[in-house]
């Protein structure tokens, strides 16, 4: 007797998709993908219950609802694990300063950089950070991404701090995008307490991170940890405090300077450290023997202008690589996960293989979703995205077009182009 399913996805001209080893992909493995041609997927109350060779499928699974996917490839809905997409109002002008040559340290000399940002979240009441943040997240489902981490830390008080955690939960709650919210209260040293730093530290130590962790308004906490932010003992001082109280710890390490923050990181447990431009080369070792996913973020790298991480290198030593936007106003302003994987081939000299990998079943390891996302597999939330592509080298290959033509998240339809 067939099984019955809610929906069967048939005419599927490739589906590709890493295959999830009960952990995160590391060396070669990254670069493995299992590609079934003319495919079907067969979905359960939002999950997957078949997927592979059209003819298997059918045989196996009565429908009562069919999707053809017109030929077109299939992969795994896109996981963003990196990205401030709660923020109001554009930093175009900064784009400008940073052509005609001026330095990012110059442009916060200006009253650029952060807490330009900081200065107009803090006039903003929660509706209009609600509104902010679910127009951009619209924009990456569009494009492909069916979850995204998004940060704090344009608010820098204690006041804008909870409303900017407030304006995520209620969008989360809400939006097709499922959304993980990281605690990024270290995100600068507020300009009220530069002359006194440790006011802040202790804030966030004492009072910010418990009152987080008790109303539930984050999973994860994040640091910026670079010259003339915070140090990396600082860094390990407040993701310590949020260990403490359930928060899993997430850093912004070797940007700009190498400091040792990715080194701190992986032997603190923490999920990720991200960014990782300036990483030495004698770091690369702890980062591999860790469980701490290495977020690359291509996307930067490119609107600053500045050195690749070293991302081969990564790969080669056994670490875990996942890729992310970065999405934010002031140096990586971009929703699309899909530029995101051309620059990584480009820049980081990924494969196309790797990079999907990297954007799906590593990413979503990093977020602590492997088990539920990441991948096409039995058992495994039917989030996908039906791309207008023959196969799956094409999707870094195409670039500067939105190739999603439609997005499903839980085994329902939410973006169609």
């Amino acid at each position: 007797m067939p099984e019955h399913v809610d929906l069967l996805i048939t005419g599927i001209g490739e589906l590709a998709t890493p295959v999830d080893p009960g952990g995160p992909l590391r060396g070669e493995a990254l670069g493995r993908l299992k590609v079934v041609p003319g495919a079907a997927i067969a979905v359960l109350e939002g999950r997957i219950v078949a997927a592979g060779p059209e003819h298997e499928v059918r045989a196996r699974c009565k429908a009562r609802e069919t999707l053809d996917a017109q030929g077109r490839l299939v992969t795994p809905g896109l996981v963003d694990p990196h990205t401030h997409a709660l923020f109001v109002g554009t930093r175009e002008d900064e784009f400008e300063w940073r052509l005609g040559g001026t330095a990012y340290a110059e442009i916060a000399r200006r009253g650029g950089g952060i807490h330009s940002t900081v200065r107009r979240v803090r006039e903003a009441d929660k509706g209009a950070l609600v509104r902010a943040l679910r127009g951009n997240l619209d924009r990456m489902l569009a494009h492909g991404t069916t979850t995204a981490e998004v940060k704090t830390g344009y608010g820098l008080s204690r006041e804008a701090e909870l409303r900017c955690l407030e304006a995520i939960d209620e969008v989360r709650r809400q939006h097709a995008v499922e959304v993980v919210p990281t605690f990024l209260g270290a995100h600068e040293i507020p300009l009220e307490h530069r002359e006194n730093r440790r006011v802040w530290i202790d804030a966030l130590v004492k009072d910010l991170i418990p009152e987080v962790s008790r109303r539930k308004l984050a999973e994860y906490c994040d640091v910026f940890s670079e010259a003339g932010v915070y140090t990396v003992d600082e860094a390990r001082e407040v993701l310590a405090a949020g260990q403490a109280h359930g928060l899993v710890p997430r850093i912004h390490a070797e940007e700009f300077t190498p400091l040792g923050g990715a080194r701190m990181a992986a032997a603190l447990g923490a999920a990720s450290a991200d960014h990782l431009m300036a990483l030495p080369a004698e770091d690369v070792p702890a980062l591999a023997a860790s469980g701490t996913v290495a977020v690359l973020l291509p996307a930067t790298t490119l609107f600053l202008g500045q050195r690749p991480a070293p991302a081969r290198d990564l790969i080669r030593a056994g670490a875990a690589v996942a890729l992310g936007t970065d999405f934010n106003p002031g140096s990586s302003m971009t929703e699309s996960m899909q530029m995101v994987m051309t620059l990584a081939c480009v820049l980081y000299k990924m494969t196309p293989a790797e990079a999907l990998s990297a954007a799906t079943l590593n990413a979503a390891h990093s977020l602590g979703r492997r088990e539920r996302l990441g991948s096409l597999e039995t058992g495994k939330d039917a989030d996908l995205v039906l791309w207008e592509c023959e196969h799956y080298r094409q999707l870094p290959y195409h670039f500067g077009v939105n190739q999603a033509r439609l997005v499903m998240k839980r085994g329902r339809v939410m973006w169609r182009a």
